[in-house]
């Protein structure tokens, strides 16, 4: 049972319709796999979709396409159910045929028609400040699955990591590790609290102490702190007063420093991404908005289009026009632009890039930006239902029973490097993609590490290698048993294996259409699960030469899918476990 016979299944529908009704003939033919086997391998809805235009009762609409279909060996039976269901058995050939292409195909079954449309997506883009924290991972794993997915699908993918390196953030990271740097010298200012507090921004001081001795230590406490509000009182106004003062006091210098902290920061998540197997094609900075004059002339447009207004000597986008809550600042009035403005650009820069779909993957607290950023982009005049947005919902990483902080700027989060440690790339790429992205995710360390088959992916990885352990025994691979005869595969269990052999097309195109990567996984699961059932209820190795090969075909088909789907998802597919 594959996308094959569902295609020529469909096919016979179309003609059978064709003869009830030729001038409904177009109707979309929509057949579903049924959630019980005793349903049959598919049902079609088409006799309930016709009723009411053609003034007939379901049932006798599905009596009359039945009446219609032509024969073919692809059916053995076609029955109505219920209310006007057809429900359809295919033959046993039918379904065991998918076995020899899968081991035709191998690496390329499931594998979508190129769909001609060009899609870009953006995710991670977190900003580089510090290390990538277990909240990140989810986010780069759910990213990087759904663009393989979508690649798998037959789409034109572009993967993209938006680099924020302009804006108060890196003036933020630039200052603490200045003034760290400067308390390696006994030049101690107060450190504020709402600056990066974790060890890695004391590691780069010393890298830079140790490059540089004291080159940008010529300053006193006092001049670091001065004419800066008390932190007590105006903690924000006071960490803006200290970045001004180092910009002034460093000069040239500053540039220097906000630059290795940069450098440092962003090199380190990528190859924390990179060893998570998470890569990108572009890596995009906010920076280069601002030195090519976008954010310049995406504001100007809007101002040109009508939607912009002073107030209080700043630009405001009249963002309430396109459903957003209130207007939103794109210029303050000391001349620098606001985030929303560089947004607004780097959509726009998007856009112009001629992609047909554009994905953006955002933390779910960014619900609310949706409305502002689409606003914009239909007040640029763009269309903007060309921009899709999927929510993700922060991981929640439990050790022991206690649930870990992640801040940050507190310096107290775990780091996705120290969750790759500890279980390993496989269990993180696979649990983090266990549930939908928009749905709150408790990351259950005790299971993940545990080598038992409720560790879904464990249980799933045990049944490739379980499989290529037979094979060795065996002493063949799956490239021998291409085009064996697979007549002797006739047990319920076998038939169950092949329907969700033939299933694996249909899963990648769901997920591609859903952006659902979770739904590969949990096809996964059940494969291993029919995998391990059959297995544990017949011997592969019989002494029936014929019926030994032709179920070592069907464990090698069940083996290619499970290592074609754990792709998708980043996870490795062991040869032995």
């Amino acid at each position: 049972m594959s996308s094959d016979s569902k295609t020529q299944l469909a096919e016979l529908l179309r003609r059978a319709l064709a003869s009830v009704a030729p001038d409904h003939a177009e109707t979309p033919i929509v057949l579903e796999r049924p959630k019980q086997a005793s349903h049959g391998d598919f049902a079609s809805n088409l006799a309930l979709q016709l009723a009411k235009p053609l003034r007939r009762s379901p049932r006798d609409l599905a009596a009359m396409l039945l009446a219609e279909l032509p024969p073919s060996p692809l059916v053995t039976s076609a029955e109505i159910a219920g209310a006007g269901f057809i429900n359809f058995r295919l033959a046993e050939a039918a379904k065991t045929a998918v076995v020899a292409r899968v081991l035709e195909q191998g690496a390329g079954f499931g594998r979508g028609e190129d769909r001609g449309t060009r899609v870009q997506v953006e995710f991670v883009s977190a900003n580089p400040t510090g290390p990538l924290h277990v909240g990140h991972g989810r986010g780069a794993a759910y990213g990087a699955s759904l663009a393989a997915v979508l690649d798998f699908a037959g789409f034109d993918v572009s993967s993209e990591y938006y680099v924020n390196d302009a804006g108060r953030q890196m003036d933020i990271l630039g200052l603490s590790t200045w003034l760290r740097y400067l308390a390696e010298f006994g030049i101690l200012v107060p450190f504020p609290v709402n600056a990066y507090q974790g060890d890695y921004v004391v590691a780069m001081a010393r890298e830079i102490r140790s490059a540089h001795g004291d080159r940008f230590a010529q300053v006193s406490a006092a001049q670091v702190l001065a004419e800066a509000p008390d932190a007590g009182q105006d903690k924000e106004g006071h960490l803006d007063a200290l970045i001004g003062n180092a910009k002034r006091l460093l000069g040239e210098d500053w540039h220097w420093i906000h630059g290795f902290a940069l450098t440092e920061q962003l090199g380190d998540g990528r190859e924390d991404l990179e060893s998570f197997g998470v890569r990108f094609d572009c890596w995009f900075s906010e920076k280069s908005l601002f030195d090519t004059g976008l954010v310049e002339r995406a504001v100007g447009e809007l101002e040109k289009r009508g939607h912009i207004y002073v107030q209080d000597g700043a630009r405001w986008f009249r963002s309430t026009d396109f459903g957003d809550e209130k207007d939103r600042v794109v210029q303050r009035d000391n001349g620098l632009y606001t985030y929303f403005a560089s947004d607004i650009a780097y959509h726009l820069n998007k856009y112009e890039r001629g992609f047909d779909r554009i994905i953006d993957i955002w933390g779910a607290d960014h619900h609310g930006y949706i409305p502002r950023v689409k606003g914009a982009i239909q007040a640029l005049g763009l269309p903007p239902e060309k921009l899709e947005v999927a929510l993700v919902q922060f991981a929640v990483l439990y050790r022991n029973g206690q649930k870990a902080a992640m801040s940050t700027r507190s310096g107290e989060f775990v780091t996705l490097r120290e969750l790759r440690r500890e279980v390993g790339n496989d269990a993180c790429r696979f649990f983090y993609v266990l549930r939908k992205s928009d749905q709150h995710l408790d990351f259950d360390l005790d299971l993940a590490k545990s080598q038992s088959n409720e560790n879904p992916v464990y249980y799933i990885q045990y049944a490739h290698a379980r499989i290529a352990s037979v094979l060795k025994q065996w002493g063949g691979s799956a490239e021998d048993l291409r085009g064996v005869d697979t007549a002797p595969l006739a047990s319920e269990r076998e038939m169950a294996l092949c329907g969700r052999l033939g299933a694996f097309a249909e899963v990648v195109a769901s997920a591609a259409s859903d952006y659902a990567p979770h739904q590969i996984a949990f096809y996964l699961k059940d494969l291993a699960g029919e995998f391990h059932s059959w297995y544990n209820a017949e011997r592969m190795l019989v002494e029936d030469e014929g019926l030994m090969q032709a179920r070592l075909a069907l464990a090698a088909a069940v083996r290619q899918v499970l290592a074609n789907g754990l792709s998708l998802l980043g996870v490795s597919a062991p040869e032995s476990m």
